[in-house]
């Protein structure tokens, strides 16, 4: 008997099936989140890098909280909210995350590959604490590896929206 899962992805509800039958919407019981939403969804900015949960490029949020994506079984998923880069632009007026434009504004960035996991990151840290101080942002981000630059442009681009949320 085939097990059929529902979650919400950036605001969609998705159904799959659990089992090995090859179709985009049967999702073998092995399959990581992380390539459920690449190879399934075509959601990219999930960045596919160590597949340990070490590097902290393949973060999304699920049910509000920062995840590895790659360490999560998507047959678990069932009922989940996930959120990716691509859904955090507002749907409506399709403007950009806070974070996404503080990371433009702060040139926060470099080669972009491991930016969509630092940006989840933060974003699961502002749903929880809105003010968050320094230290707690170095924290949050302490499981994210960036070969390009320092962190320092990140911290301030966090640490600016962190003072305009007071």
């Amino acid at each position: 008997m085939s097990k059929t899962i529902q979650m919400t992805i950036n605001g969609r509800k998705e159904t799959f099936l659990i089992g090995h039958g090859g179709s985009r919407w049967e999702v073998p019981d092995e399959e990581m989140l992380s390539h459920t939403l690449r190879e399934r969804l075509n959601l990219t900015g999930t960045k596919e890098a160590c597949e340990q949960g070490a590097c902290g490029c393949c973060t999304v949020l699920m049910n509000d909280v920062a995840v590895p994506s790659c360490q999560i079984l998507t047959a678990n998923c069932d009922g989940a909210d996930i959120v990716t880069i691509e859904g955090l632009r507002d749907p409506v007026t399709k403007e950009l995350d806070p974070i996404q434009q503080m990371f433009i504004d702060k040139y926060a960035f470099q080669c972009g590959f491991c930016t969509p996991g630092i940006i989840m990151v933060l974003k699961g840290l502002f749903l929880k604490n809105p003010h968050p101080t320094k230290e707690e942002i170095e924290e949050a981000l302490s499981g994210n590896q960036c070969r390009c630059i320092s962190q320092y442009h990140v911290i301030e681009a966090a640490e600016e929206l962190a003072s305009q949320n007071a």
